[in-house]
């Protein structure tokens, strides 16, 4: 029965007191009946409801109330004299929320209205202090390139072949950074389905201000300036093509590669969401540069399949049937390694995880060190967003993601406070050397 109306009970041991009393002085044998009042159905159900969603709100806010923390190095970071901030951040495309509202059934419909969300995100960014954003799902390019304009963005964009209207954007603030080179990939070229990615090579303004000052301080005005490869990739969602997955990873890394080497072997920073977990077979082969297809099953390689063991009430859509066989055909070999007359898949980037460079809590990281989850919504928890990086680079400091108790009480995201069902994920990242 509900606290907030309906009936309540009478104070019966003070009624039997007096009901006695009353007998003894009149001599009337019969008890005194007193009928409970009726109880209306009506009421009641409105009132539960009423506090089921106050229930729901208290916990939204509660959850939101919550800070995510800068966590830094162990390692002293005090000698790197030139420092950027690279932020991640799939934004949850208005058409693809639109397309599948059965993964928001317990989102209110305001927390999905890019008119709200918009302001959320790019208030959120400037928070973090980012210098470079990796962008994905972005389908309302101009609404977002004037909004970060205003703070000192300037970005290139990218959208998806076929019919999606999404794509992907990467920003840098125009004081710190200049465009040299933007390179994109249509992956529907290589046989790769529709996604696509971008690579840009960005130099560090020495006219800037701050920079002069670093440069004067450290006396290196005969220094070259910081030059950095910068790749942007949402992976293709599709568990059972693995062989798709792993052939586009593959083809950024390798552009990447040779991107790196054209410009005077310069480093290199991949973000993204590769739709992999953190024990996948992908992310093995990003963090080792080498997998060996015939020991994987191409429908579990993306780790996906896996994820079916998550408790209600995030059940995962994402799950796939097993195979009992490991075979790849001769066709999805070429996909996977780009033609080569092999079965092992290499690239040659020696890329380290900025998420597991730097330690953090059992709360928000699984034993790779990488956040237990940089995406909830309504049937899904789980990791598939990352910052890779070469050893040029080094991370300073990571954006913790929020604990997973704290993002299943929200019910999902996005939420009053977070304006995407993913995380921004967030590293700072020095240069190593003169």
């Amino acid at each position: 029965m509900s606290s907030g109306g309906g009936y309540k009970p009478v104070n019966t041991a003070r009624r039997t007191i007096t009901t006695v009393s009353k007998r003894k002085r009149s001599s009337i044998s019969e008890p005194v009946h007193r009928p409970h009042p009726p109880i209306a159905p009506g009421p009641i159900r409105k009132a539960s409801k009423s506090s089921r969603r106050r229930r729901r709100i208290r916990k939204e806010r509660a959850s939101s109330s919550v800070e995510r923390q800068w966590v830094f190095s162990a390692s002293n970071s005090r000698n790197l004299k030139d420092k950027l901030v690279l932020v991640s951040y799939n934004l949850l495309g208005v058409d693809n929320a639109s397309n599948h509202m059965d993964l928001y059934y317990n989102i209110p419909p305001q927390h999905l209205e890019w008119s709200r969300r918009k302001h959320l995100i790019c208030k959120e960014i400037s928070r973090y202090n980012a210098t470079i954003l990796c962008l994905q799902e972005v389908d309302r390019f101009d609404d977002l390139d004037g909004l970060l304009k205003n703070r000192g963005f300037q970005g290139v964009h990218k959208r998806r072949t076929g019919e999606a209207s999404d794509g992907c954007s990467i920003f840098w603030k125009e004081k710190l950074f200049k465009l040299l080179h933007h390179q994109e990939i249509e992956f529907d070229s290589f046989g790769l389905r529709n996604n696509v990615a971008q690579l840009c090579v960005l130099e560090m303004n020495c006219e800037d201000p701050e920079s002069k000052l670093r440069v004067q301080s450290s006396e290196q005005t005969s220094t070259s300036p910081r030059r950095l490869v910068v790749g942007n990739i949402h992976v293709l969602f599709n568990p059972k093509r693995g062989d798709i997955k792993l052939g586009q990873v593959r083809l950024l890394l390798e552009r990447a590669y040779k991107l790196s080497q054209e410009w005077g072997n310069i480093p290199v920073a991949i973000a993204g969401d590769l739709n992999s977990t953190p024990k996948s077979a992908i992310y093995d082969f990003v963090a080792s540069a080498d997998l060996d297809t015939q020991l994987h099953d191409r429908r579990q390689i993306s780790g996906q399949s896996e994820l079916d063991t998550k408790p209600s009430p995030f059940r995962n859509h994402y799950a796939v049937s097993v195979s009992q066989t490991n075979e790849w055909s001769q066709e999805e070999l070429q996909l996977a390694t780009g033609g080569q007359a092999t079965t092992h898949v290499r690239h040659q980037l020696k890329l380290n995880s900025a998420y597991a460079g730097v330690p953090g809590t059992h709360r928000t990281r699984d034993q790779c060190g990488e956040p237990l989850a940089t995406t909830c919504h309504s049937r899904f928890q789980g990791t598939v967003d990352y910052i890779w990086h070469t050893k040029e680079l080094v991370p300073v400091r990571v954006l913790e993601t929020l604990p997973t108790d704290v993002l299943r009480r929200t019910g999902g995201l996005p939420s009053e406070k977070w304006g995407s069902d993913h995380l921004a994920i967030a590293c700072e990242l020095g240069f190593v050397g003169e």
